[in-house]
């Protein structure tokens, strides 16, 4: 493992994980960061990504799918039941199915290879601001969504069930919680949707929507394959049916 321009102390820039078996590779994309204003660590294995993540020193890991021994897939599926560190999964495969996977796994972006390594600085700066947006100027303690016992916190981008433990949320799953429940119950296209949650620079990518709504799906309805709060019209988009009451909003 290869530690990047990380000055203890100082948080001046972004904390990245580089995970990919290929060293030049990273060694370029490391290099692009570090010029960039972040600091990286890198591993050609998921064994060696493990003990920063585990850390909490990354603000994102940017993650091979095809690796030998544990694939990225995988790890993407075992880390996101213990963390929610915004992901960016990179591959060679080109399909739609290959993203549509990543993004079940809970993956917060997609990038194909090979790629210009300032697209990739630049979709993490996009991921890391939708982390780190502070969309509330007003109360925060006082902001809050609730429905069928959860509450949404957009100041804290938290959700919360009726007990108060806080469920795992990807930023980009947040994102689009957040533009149903604060616009709920209207309808709104993939297209919206993916304006409102992931910002109007990206790229359109209908599929990417709809597997985020079946994770989020899994995660807060009582019945994921009969879904009561987030429904789906068909040929136009999705709509959150559940009564929202707003709190400081």
């Amino acid at each position: 493992m290869r530690r990047g321009a990380y000055c203890f102390g100082m948080k001046q820039g972004a904390n990245i994980v580089l995970v990919d078996d290929d060293p030049e590779l990273l060694a370029l994309v490391a290099g692009v960061l570090e010029r960039s204003g972040m600091r990286t660590l890198t591993a050609q294995s998921v064994a060696e990504a493990e003990a920063p993540i585990a850390e909490g020193w990354a603000d994102l890991m940017v993650l091979d799918l095809m690796m030998p021994g544990e694939d990225g897939l995988s790890f993407c599926r075992r880390l996101r039941a213990t963390s929610s560190v915004p992901i960016i999964m990179l591959t060679a495969m080109a399909e739609d199915v290959d993203r549509i996977v990543g993004l079940e796994m809970g993956a917060d972006d997609y990038l194909g290879k090979p790629f210009n390594p300032r697209e990739l600085v630049a979709r993490i700066k996009a991921v890391l601001r939708r982390r780190n947006a502070d969309p509330a100027p007003a109360v925060p303690s006082l902001r809050a969504l609730r429905f069928e016992g959860f509450v949404l916190l957009p100041d804290q981008l938290a959700l919360r069930d009726a007990r108060g433990a806080e469920i795992a949320l990807t930023s980009g799953e947040f994102a689009l919680l957040l533009a149903l429940v604060e616009r709920a119950p209207r309808v709104l296209s993939r297209e919206m949707l993916l304006d409102l949650s992931r910002g109007v620079n990206t790229n359109p990518f209908d599929r990417s929507i709809d597997s985020q709504i079946s994770r989020i799906r899994r995660k807060i309805e009582p019945d994921p394959g009969q879904p009561q709060f987030i429904k789906t019209v068909r040929h136009l988009g999705y709509a959150f049916s559940a009564p929202v009451t707003r709190e400081g909003l």
